[in-house]
C-alpha cells in the first residue's frame, strides 16, 4: 500500500547525541519543600517563623495552646538559652494548672497532619525542664475533636537540652490530625525542634522525602535535576548570616538543628531541612545528574551587589561545592560529605552560576567565577544565564557573555502562550552547533490542560531535532501544594496526603522514558501543510494606563504610515483606570505621545491591537519592579513576553514615547532611542511534529509524532535499514481528549498515555494519527 504522506526514518543514520536532554527542575515555591517533598509533618518546628518571612507570621504560627479541664498555661517563645546559635528560638511552656492536660498542639500543613492506620511516625524533640525532678510529657496524635490515634509518654529529666524520641503507630486514618504535647506536671518546660516524620520515606532515608511525591519524580526517569531554584537563589542580602540572605549552600548541610531558618522570597519560611546534601542524595536515588545553581553575589531584584574585591568568598563557595560533590575523602569538603554519610562522590558534572540574571553587574562577576572554576575544574560544564525572557537586550547580553567566556550552556527561561510555542517551533533551527548549548531551564505554556500538554509535546520534538543546539531542558515549576499556590501552572499537584500528575507530566514522562541517545535522520515526503497561517495585521483598540499607576499622557498622535493621515487626541490623566484612545484599522501606523508618571511603583502601559481583554498586545515601560520595557502578546488570556529591555521610569520626568507597528513588526522608542524590536509571529501549524532517535543500549528505534490539528492524518512510517522478517514494538499514545480536559485529585488518570503492542511483517507501518494526539513508537 502506498500512502501520500510518508515519514521515512533512516535507522542507521545517527545524527546528534541527545545526552542528558530531558530532566526536572526543583524550586521551593508553592511549598514544594516544607509541606511538600520534604517529609516533615510539623509546620514551624523550631519556632523560627518571623514577619520577615511573611507579614502574617509569628513565632507561634501553626501552634495553639491546649488547656483541658481546668488547665491553665502560658506559652511564650524565648531566645536566652537556645540549643545553638543558629536556632535561637524555643518554646517556654509554663503550666500553671495542669488539669487534665496542659500544653500545645501543632496544626501541620494543609488540613492538618496526615496519618494512616497501622503506619509508624517518628517523633523527636529537644526539651529541658527547670529542676532536676523529671516531668512527664504525653505525645499524642489526635483528631480535630480530640480522638487519640497514637500516644507515647516521655520523661524530661535534665535542665540542659536533650533530644528525646518516640515511635507512634496510628490506629486510624485521618488527614486532619494534630500533634499534641501535654503534661500534668505543674512548672516550666522548654521545647525546640519538634519533629514528626513518617517512618516510610522515599528509600527510607532519615530526614527524607515524602514517598508518594518522590516516587512520581522517580517515575519520570529524568536525566538530571536542577535545584534549588529559581529566584530564591539570588534574591536576598549579601550577608550569609542574615535571615533574608541569598541562598548559601553551606547553611543547608549538617545537622538540621544547626541549619538557620531562611526567608523564602516566595513569602514563607524555609527550614532548609531539605538542603544540598539531601538534594545530591535524592538525585542519586532517582538516577538524575545533579545541577546545582549558585548565586554570583548579585541580587538583580534589589540591586544588592558584592564588590569585585570582595567576590573571592563567593567564588570559594562554588569551588568548595564542587569539592563537596566530587572530592575524595582526603579533601576538606570531600571529608565533610563522608562525615554526613556519603564517602563516595556524587559525580557532579554541571554547575549553574546565577538565575534569570539581568544587568551588567552579574555578567561582570560571572567572568571571575568562570575563570576560577575552569582553571581548577575544567571538566565541570558551566551554565551561564540569559534572563527570564525569550528575547531582548538582556537575553542578548547573556548570550554575548556566554560566547565570550566559552560557557558550556546558557540558561534560557520563558513562560508563554501555547500559540507562542507553536509560532516558535523552529526557534533553535538556526542556532550554531559550536556555540554554547541551550539549557532550557524553565519553560511551560500557561495551563495544565490537554491542549497545553499537546503543544508542549510538539515543541519538545523540535528540541530533540535541534540537539545540536539544545543540551538540556526541564519544565517548570515542578511541584505545587494546592493550598499554598505561588505560581501556576505546575507539573505535579499535591495536598497533604494525595498527589497527581498533570497532562503535562505525562508528556514529560513519555519524552524522558523514550528519549534515545542519538537523533536519526527523518524525511517527511508529501506531508502537505493544509493549515497555512493567514496574514493578519495588528488592528484593534489603543488604550492608555495600567489601572494602577497615576500618569499624565499628552501630545498624543496616531499616524497612518501609508497615507500620512494623522489623528490627534486630548490630553488625559490616568489613575486607577485604563483610558480607551481609539480603534485603529490601519496596517502600518505610529503612535507618539509624551508621558509623565505622577506616583506609584510602576510606569506606563499602552495597549494596542486590542480585540478584547483576552486578545491584545501591550507595551509596558517600568512594569514589575520598575526595571523593564517589555512588549507582550496576549492570546486567549495567556501572556507571552515577546522581548524585553532594561528601563526604569522616574517620577515627574517627561518621556517621549513612540510605538511603531509595521504589519506584525513592532518597534518602540523612548526619547528617540530604539528600546524594543520584535515580531509577533502567528503560528503556522505543521501537518505533523515529529522526531526520531535510537537507544544505544537496546538498539530500539523511537519515533515521536504529534498531530495538533483537529482532523486525523494518515501517514506511512517507513523504517529504512531496519529490515527484519518480524518487527515487534509498542505504541504509547495520548488522544481522544477535549482540549480543556485536565487531571485532578478526583480524576488523576483522566489524561494518561495508553500502550499497545504492535508487530510488523515488514518495515512499513500505515498509521492514522488521531486528531490532537501524541504518539510514540518504540520498535525493538
Amino acid at each position: 500500500m502506498t500512502n501520500k504522506n510518508t515519514l521515512r526514518v533512516f535507522t542507521k543514520e545517527k545524527r546528534e547525541e541527545l545526552g542528558d536532554l530531558f530532566g526536572i527542575f526543583f524550586e521551593d515555591l508553592n511549598h514544594a519543600a516544607d509541606g511538600g517533598l520534604y517529609a516533615e509533618l510539623i509546620q514551624n518546628r523550631s519556632f523560627e517563623f518571623n514577619p520577615i518571612d511573611n507579614k502574617d507570621y509569628h513565632a507561634l504560627t501553626a501552634w495553639e495552646k491546649v488547656e483541658r479541664t481546668q488547665a491553665k498555661v502560658e506559652v511564650t517563645v524565648e531566645d536566652s538559652y537556645p540549643i545553638n546559635e543558629k536556632n535561637t528560638n524555643y518554646l517556654h511552656l509554663a503550666i500553671i494548672e495542669p488539669g487534665e492536660g496542659a500544653g500545645v498542639m501543632n496544626l501541620g500543613f494543609n488540613t492538618g497532619i496526615p496519618v494512616k492506620q497501622s503506619e509508624n511516625y517518628l517523633f523527636s524533640f529537644y526539651a529541658r525542664c527547670e529542676t532536676d525532678s523529671p516531668k512527664q510529657v504525653t505525645v499524642t496524635l489526635e483528631g480535630k475533636e480530640g480522638r487519640s490515634y497514637a500516644k507515647s509518654e516521655l520523661s524530661i529529666t535534665s535542665r540542659d537540652w536533650q533530644k528525646y524520641e518516640a515511635k507512634l503507630t496510628a490506629t486510624e486514618t485521618d488527614f486532619s490530625s494534630r500533634l499534641v504535647l501535654t503534661s500534668k506536671d505543674k512548672g516550666n518546660l522548654y521545647f525546640d525542634m519538634i519533629s514528626l516524620f513518617p517512618e516510610k520515606t522515599f528509600k527510607n532515608r532519615p530526614n527524607g522525602m515524602r514517598e508518594d511525591i518522590a516516587q512520581m519524580l522517580a517515575d519520570l526517569k529524568p536525566k538530571f535535576m536542577r535545584f534549588p531554584g529559581g529566584c530564591l537563589v539570588h534574591d536576598g542580602s549579601i550577608n550569609a548570616d542574615d535571615r533574608d540572605s541569598m541562598y548559601r549552600w553551606k547553611n543547608t548541610i549538617g545537622n538540621v538543628e544547626q541549619r538557620p531558618a531562611r526567608r523564602s522570597n516566595w513569602n514563607y519560611n524555609q527550614t532548609l531541612g531539605l538542603g544540598y546534601y539531601e538534594y545530591f542524595q535524592f538525585c542519586e536515588d532517582i538516577g538524575a545528574k545533579p545541577i546545582p545553581v549558585l548565586p554570583a553575589g548579585y541580587d538583580p531584584h534589589h540591586q544588592r551587589i558584592v564588590p569585585i574585591e570582595e567576590l573571592q568568598p563567593w567564588i570559594d563557595d562554588a569551588l568548595d561545592l564542587i569539592e563537596f560533590a566530587n572530592g575524595d575523602t582526603t579533601t576538606s569538603w570531600g571529608a565533610k560529605r563522608a562525615e554526613l554519610g556519603h564517602p563516595e562522590p556524587f559525580h557532579m558534572e554541571y554547575l549553574g552560576i546565577g538565575n534569570e540574571e539581568v544587568g551588567e553587574p552579574f555578567f561582570e562577576r560571572y567572568e571571575y567565577f568562570h575563570k576560577a572554576i575552569k582553571d581548577k575544574y575544567p571538566e565541570i560544564k558551566l551554565i551561564n544565564s540569559s534572563g527570564p525572557f525569550a528575547a531582548g537586550s538582556e537575553y542578548d547580553r547573556g548570550w554575548k557573555s556566554a560566547k565570550e567566556n566559552k560557557s558550556d550552556l546558557v540558561d534560557e527561561h520563558y513562560y508563554q502562550s501555547p500559540e507562542w510555542f507553536l509560532a516558535n517551533y523552529h526557534r533553535y533551527d538556526e542556532f550554531r552547533k559550536n556555540d554554547p548549548k541551550v539549557f532550557l531551564g524553565e519553560y511551560a505554556s500557561w495551563g495544565n490542560t490537554y491542549y497545553n500538554a499537546l503543544v508542549e509535546a510538539a515543541f519538545m520534538t523540535g528540541l530533540e531535532k535541534n540537539a545540536h543546539a539544545v543540551g538540556l531542558a526541564c519544565y517548570a515549576p515542578m511541584l505545587c501544594n494546592v493550598d499554598y499556590v505561588n505560581w501556576k501552572p505546575d507539573l505535579i499537584w499535591f495536598n497533604n496526603h494525595d498527589v497527581y500528575g498533570t497532562a503535562n507530566y505525562f508528556v514529560q514522562q513519555l519524552f524522558m522514558h523514550h528519549q534515545g541517545d542519538y537523533t536519526l535522520k527523518v524525511e517527511a515526503n508529501d506531508l502537505q501543510n493544509t493549515n497555512h497561517s493567514f496574514y493578519q495585521p495588528i488592528v484593534g483598540t489603543v488604550n492608555l494606563g495600567d489601572g494602577i499607576t497615576p500618569a499624565h499622557y499628552y501630545d498624543i498622535k496616531i499616524k497612518n504610515k501609508d497615507t500620512g493621515e494623522e489623528k490627534c487626541y486630548s490630553n488625559c490623566m490616568v489613575e486607577n483606570d485604563v483610558v480607551e484612545l481609539d480603534h485603529i484599522e490601519w496596517e502600518n501606523y505610529q503612535l507618539s505621545l509624551k508621558a509623565k508618571k505622577i506616583g506609584g511603583n510602576r510606569g506606563f502601559k499602552i495597549y494596542f491591537g486590542s480585540l478584547n481583554n483576552k486578545n491584545r498586545l501591550f507595551w509596558e515601560i517600568g512594569g514589575w519592579q520598575n526595571q523593564d520595557s517589555i512588549l507582550c502578546s496576549v492570546v486567549n488570556g495567556r501572556n507571552s513576553c515577546l522581548t524585553q529591555s532594561l528601563f526604569t521610569v522616574e517620577i515627574n520626568k517627561e518621556y517621549i514615547l513612540e510605538l511603531d507597528v509595521t504589519g506584525r513588526q513592532i518597534r518602540t522608542f523612548i526619547d528617540g532611542s530604539l528600546i524594543n524590536e520584535t515580531e509577533d509571529k502567528l503560528p503556522v501549524i505543521e501537518p505533523l511534529y515529529y522526531s526520531a532517535s535510537v537507544e544505544s543500549s537496546t538498539g530500539d528505534i523511537i519515533i515521536k509524532v504529534v498531530n495538533v490539528q483537529n482532523t486525523p492524518l494518515t501517514a506511512q512510517v517507513v523504517l529504512e535499514g531496519f529490515n527484519k522478517d518480524t518487527i515487534k514494538g509498542s505504541i504509547f499514545e495520548m488522544s481522544g481528549y477535549e482540549l480543556d480536559d485536565e487531571n485532578s485529585f478526583e480524576t488523576p488518570g483522566k489524561i494518561v498515555p495508553n500502550q499497545k503492542d504492535i508487530t510488523l511483517s515488514d518495515n512499513i507501518l500505515d498509521y492514522q494519527f488521531p486528531k490532537q494526539s501524541i504518539t510514540v513508537f518504540r520498535f525493538k
